[in-house]
């Protein structure tokens, strides 16, 4: 069998058991990834920075006992640094260089991984599909017609192309989750505190962002989570610790588990067939895994709670365009795009004190919903709206010219006076996916699963929301949904190697 093709079959877990038995070496590994990437690159338009000679140069020297020893990987090109390898950010900002590693990718070195590339984004992590000025039309493997999802889409589209086994990913309110479900990937967005940020930053989005993984399958969502996880001296606070390894608990039965499900769009936005097959098809799984499942509704999770969200990360975007142009040394209004000047621009008026007002009621509806909930291990609910998107299809189309222009005719005091423009921003944005923001407020893992396939031929996956901290139980479950629905194996339809 070609080294393609073991590359294209087997999870990380299963190629580092290959390098450490000695069938194939890092230096196989790296090539074959390097040639998948470049065989599929005009068609998914996933990869930011090419890391080729440094990767080459790595596995001639990586210790071939480590864990993930010689295993191929992407890091998404925002979030996390990497000595000496530009951060664009999918955006024209001129890029950042950092002179240090951020802790996270430290970590991954040191787990034998190999960075072979950095992978797209959109702008700032904004849109919910990796489409931007900077880079293009990042595409979906399954269909290179549809989207793959943001904002950590290019590191899905590389991991289901077959270019990577896992790569790097961050959760901004939805940003692992929805290219997971697009791309019939797992994605495990952790808990608060679960994984470092530093030393690039302490915390982002109020503590709203957090940064894991998109994967093939459960084991290697754990093993990474194992070989990242826990606080460093400067992170401001630290998920509790696991009473065991995460992979441990992937592997072992979750016993009997009692589940909730909840169906409804707290936006009160449509929500397609699709979805609701793909949420009955999980539901269906769960009680064939021995599980009981109970039909909740989360009354208090609604548009308000929706639109707080949204106004802090207008906030903290803002405060981004600020820190963007005191590092350049001149404004940068010019350079993002119109959608993204438009969130600024919401986030300059918004009062200071109404944030802090903001901040507080999110919290009280984050401890409303944690005890609710407590007494089910995982909640289910859907992660997209709708089937993957064709790719433009989230193109603002006027919308945002318009709400430009509102911006620029209409005083201050008075825009504070007209909401419906923040709600029509807001609907325009989230129509895609309703529910990921939650759990990013709340500072609860949950992790995407893949369940479905529509009519089109296309992923549409599901989440299960856990108790804070809880990632093990997740595990275990997902890990369950993964045997019984027999999707572990299953591949994008794109230039499957010989």
């Amino acid at each position: 069998m070609s080294v393609e093709r073991v590359l294209w079959e087997q999870d990380a877990t299963g190629l580092a058991g290959l390098v450490q038995q000695g069938e194939v070496s890092p230096q196989e590994l790296v090539d074959a990834a390097i040639a998948r990437a470049e065989a599929t690159r005009p068609d998914i338009n996933a990869i930011a920075e090419p890391l080729y000679d440094a990767a080459r140069l790595r596995a001639k020297t990586v210790d071939r006992k480590l864990p993930l020893a010689g295993v191929p990987f992407a890091i998404k090109d925002l979030g996390i640094a990497i000595k000496g390898v530009p951060t664009h950010g999918g955006s024209r900002i001129p890029a950042f260089t950092a002179d240090f590693n951020s802790v996270m990718t430290e970590r991954y070195l040191a787990a034998g991984l190999i960075p072979i590339a950095t992978s797209t984004s959109p702008e700032h992590g904004l849109r919910l599909m990796t489409e931007s000025a900077a880079f293009g039309i990042t595409r979906n493997p399954w269909n290179t017609g549809h989207t793959t999802g943001g904002s950590s889409g290019g590191a899905a589209a590389l991991v289901a192309a077959g270019v990577v086994p896992a790569a790097h990913a961050a959760d901004r309110g939805a940003s692992i989750r929805v290219p997971s479900a697009c791309s019939g990937l797992v994605g495990l967005k952790t808990s608060r505190g679960r994984v470092p940020l530093t030393p690039l930053v302490s915390e982002s989005w109020y503590g709203m962002v957090v940064d894991h993984a998109v994967s093939r399958s459960v084991r290697d969502t754990a093993l990474l989570l194992d070989l990242t996880h826990g606080a460093d001296p400067l992170s401001p606070y630290a998920a509790p610790s696991p009473k065991g390894s995460f992979a441990a608990a992937a592997a072992r039965d979750p016993g009997k588990l009692k589940l909730a499900v909840y169906r409804k769009s707290p936006l009160g936005l449509p929500i397609s067939a699709e979805t609701l097959t793909a949420l009955d098809t999980a539901v269906a799984l769960a009680r064939e895994g021995g599980h009981t499942v109970a039909e909740i509704d989360l009354s208090y999770i609604d548009r308000d709670f929706m639109a707080d969200f949204c106004k802090t990360v207008a906030s903290a975007v803002a405060g981004t365009m600020r820190a963007e142009a005191l590092r350049v040394g001149r404004s940068v209004a010019g350079d993002i795009e119109r959608a993204t000047r438009v969130l600024s621009r919401f986030g300059e008026i918004i009062p200071a004190g109404e944030i802090y007002e903001i901040l507080q009621r999110l919290h009280a509806t984050s401890r409303r919903l944690i005890s609710e909930t407590a007494q089910y291990d995982a909640v289910l609910m859907p992660i997209i709206a709708h089937p993957p998107l064709a790719c433009g299809a989230m193109d603002p189309k006027g919308a945002d010219e318009f709400i430009e222009n509102m911006l620029d005719k209409l005083h201050l005091t008075r825009l504070l006076k007209v909401p419906s423009l923040f709600g029509q921003l807001m609907d325009k944005s989230l129509w895609f996916t309703h529910w990921p923001a939650i759990h990013n407020v709340s500072g609860q893992p949950s992790i995407a699963l893949p369940v479905h396939v529509t009519a089109a031929g296309l992923p549409l996956g599901i989440q299960a929301a856990g108790r804070p901290g809880d990632e093990e139980t997740l595990l275990s479950f997902a890990a369950q949904m993964e045997k019984i629905s027999g999707w572990q194996k299953r591949r994008a339809p794109l230039k499957a190697p010989a």
